[in-house]
């Protein structure tokens, strides 16, 4: 694939490869057993966290009311936006070639998915919705999860590592792809709060 970049912004990658390419292949080949191949890329699939999603659509509806239901507005709110912000402008603008159909990296990864995307690589669109919809759940949420709350950001972070364990993003493009994440989620938080208020038990 050409991409037809400004200079300034092609030197960027250029220098960003080379540490890009021996990461993911650290984490795809030497960081990997039998056991991370069978499991992760199950988990970079929604169906496998649905039991997650019911559980918070019972918990946050039967216990804070109508509120509950704007919450989970808001969160379908997180995952359109970040994903549109990800999938439609940036994968647009910035063409970079997925680590799966690169001619030299390529052929040097385990692949563990049927197919790899046509995509633009850059940004991780499964970083940027699931670290936003955990910046989204960590911060309304922490009032009535304590501590707790904080394992949304591990949650996010098993789907974006295995991202790069499967060969389908370099380890940059999730990075830049989890802060995105987390500033659509914070953003979409406070709005949250200013317009429906905290979350308080019915």
């Amino acid at each position: 694939m050409t991409i037809d970049l400004p200079f300034c912004l092609l030197t960027f990658w250029e220098h960003i490869q080379p540490f890009d390419s021996w990461l993911i292949t650290h984490i795809n080949q030497d960081w990997g057993n039998s056991f991370l191949d069978t499991v992760l890329p199950f988990m970079r699939e929604t169906l496998f966290w649905i039991p997650l999603y019911l559980f918070l659509l019972l918990f946050v509806t039967g216990n804070f009311g109508i509120k509950g239901w704007w919450w989970v507005m808001g969160v379908i709110l997180c995952a359109a936006l970040s994903d549109l912000i990800s999938s439609q402008f940036i994968k647009q603008t910035i063409l970079r070639t997925r680590p799966c159909r690169d001619e030299i990296v390529g052929p040097q990864l385990r692949f563990f998915i049927n197919y790899c995307p046509r995509s633009s690589s850059f940004t991780s669109s499964h970083a940027t919705t699931h670290f936003a919809q955990a910046m989204f759940f960590f911060t309304t949420l922490r009032p009535v999860m304590g501590k707790w709350a904080s394992l949304f950001f591990v949650w996010a972070f098993i789907i974006a590592y295995t991202q790069v364990y499967v060969g389908v993003h370099y380890p940059f493009d999730v990075f830049c792809g989890a802060l995105l994440g987390c500033g659509i989620g914070f953003m979409l938080s406070k709005l949250f709060h200013k317009r429906i208020g905290m979350l308080t038990v019915s």
